[in-house]
């Protein structure tokens, strides 16, 4: 196998008219999914798509959404997804970097990408079905290989600057061979997609269903502003499983909703991307007591989950769950600061070896150069592996447990943050001179310090227009200049402390 297509090619075959991917609303079967997939390749391939080049997909979260992937995907090009809850300003600068010829949208989006200037650049959703499938799907595919890049998936940058990780066929294919065996997909399976479909944990579903011929109902975001409206959507499709940031499992059993209620059909939770409270951990055990419990972890750069541990004794408030071994196929290191392996039990970088490593960052050679590297333990050949920037080690068990990132970086309810990011976007803001963002770990809040006129207020109302609310600072503080390093640098310890 060397291409995705083929799972879903023959799922289409074995399960036509199942349902793969629902919203509630609308829905499409596996033979509907492969069709428009198919219509949308030829009618990429001639507006003159060309293979390898990016299409961006500026649509809402639902199953057309899915059908516009693979058109891209048929098409021998890549995809790059954008949704309207990403910041504003980080969509100008994906497109500007990408510069695209063409730009998937729907109704949801299509009139800002107008307003962005890139109108004659946009081909609507409903046109780009509106072909029927043709000959010039089978010559893209006769040149394709498997290390043709499928996704871009655009994460946060250390100076604000979006990294657009780049995802190929072959890792696609043994992430999906690996997982789907892990956690037990099946056609049995009826996953709640909880995450957007611009982020790459997105495709566990994805590959769940073209590969195993799953069922997937794609959540909205509202739903979690009630915890019993999230049970009655598991209980009212029957969901059986669910693949989690630990976040959003805590927002159901934190705020008392199993006190009214329960998931009747839930057998398989997974849960990942951040630390999942034992307390949590253990108010799901006791109303799905049936359920298997796993851990994922991995990052984006490595396509997704490399890690799993399924729960499998009882753990003391506190005391940190394993993320366990890594999937098939996939190998790690722990490594110190001087390249040197660390010592059993001891802390180090957490490298990964294999066909999970992603191509790197899109036209960014410089950031790709330093994380995607050399095995500095194999000298004898190229080997890349790419350094995740996490500290981990190996308990007693040999089982890896994560212990902490090493630069800023923050994750909230999945979403990865560069604090460096936020502090871009308030500089773009007319008034301000210059910021400097920082995460108060024990109060769980950001804190935005800037230097210039801008009033707090407008300032405010300004990154709300641009960010997710989960990127707001909760306090914002103008300072007559901001304290500095000897190296010219902003003090952020100093501004800690004031």
């Amino acid at each position: 196998m060397k291409n995705i297509l083929e799972f879903l090619e023959a799922t289409a075959s074995e399960y036509p008219h199942k349902t793969a991917f629902s919203d509630g609303e609308s829905s499409l079967s596996f033979s509907e999914l492969l069709s428009l997939s198919r219509r949308g390749g030829t009618q990429l391939l001639r507006r003159g798509a060309r293979r390898g080049e990016c299409v961006v997909v500026f649509m809402k979260k639902c199953p057309a959404t899915v059908a516009a992937f693979f058109s891209v995907i048929y098409a021998g090009c890549c995809y790059v997804p954008l949704e309207m809850g990403l910041p504003m300003h980080r969509i100008r600068r994906i497109i500007a970097k990408l510069e695209p010829r063409t730009v998937i949208c729907d109704e949801s989006s299509a009139e800002k990408c107008a307003e962005l200037g890139y109108g004659d650049r946009i081909l609507p959703a409903e046109e780009l079905f509106s072909c029927e499938a043709g000959p010039e799907l089978s010559a893209v595919r006769r040149k394709c290989v498997d290390i043709d890049p499928v996704y871009i998936v655009f994460t946060s940058g250390s100076t604000g600057e979006p990294k657009g990780v780049t995802a190929c066929h072959r890792s696609l294919i043994d992430y999906a061979s690996a997982l789907c065996p892990v956690i037990g997909a099946s056609p049995d399976s009826v996953f709640a997609m909880q995450v957007p479909l611009y982020v790459d944990a997105c495709m566990k579903e994805i590959l769940s269903a073209v590969k195993c011929g799953s069922t997937v109902f794609l959540m909205q975001q509202s739903l979690f502003t009630s915890p019993l409206n999230v049970l009655s959507f598991l209980n009212e499709h029957k969901i059986n499983t669910v693949c989690w940031v630990a976040s959003a499992l805590t927002l159901v059993s934190g705020l008392g909703a199993f006190e009214e209620g329960r998931p009747e059909y839930l057998r398989t939770v997974c849960f990942g991307s951040e630390v999942f409270p034992v307390k949590q951990l253990r108010a799901w055990q006791a109303v799905c007591p049936g359920a298997r419990f796993i851990n994922l972890y991995g990052p984006t750069e490595c396509t997704g989950m490399s890690f799993y541990y399924e729960v499998d004794r009882a753990f003391e408030d506190g005391e940190p769950i394993p993320v366990g071994q890594p999937f098939d196929n996939t190998d790690f290191m722990l490594l110190r600061e001087d390249n040197s392996p660390a010592e059993e039990g001891e802390t180090g970088e957490i490298c990964i070896r294999g066909t999970a490593v992603t191509l790197g960052y899109y036209d960014d050679p410089q950031r790709t150069a330093a994380v995607f590297v050399q095995n500095p333990l194999n000298p004898h050949y190229p080997e890349l592996i790419y350094r995740t920037g996490d500290l981990g080690r190996l308990n007693e068990r040999g089982e890896l447990v994560f212990v902490s990132r090493k630069d800023s970086q923050i994750k909230n309810m999945g979403h990865r943050i560069e604090l460096g990011e936020i502090e871009a976007c308030a500089c773009m803001a007319e008034g301000v001179e210059s910021a400097c963002c920082l995460f108060d770990r024990e109060k769980g809040r950001l804190r935005l310090y800037y230097m210039g006129s801008a009033d707090e207020k407008e300032l405010r109302g300004y990154m709300r227009s641009e960010l997710p609310r989960h990127m707001i600072p909760a306090k914002f503080l103008r300072m007559d200049r901001l304290p500095l390093l000897p190296n010219g640098k902003i003090d952020r310890k100093a501004l800690m402390e004031n």
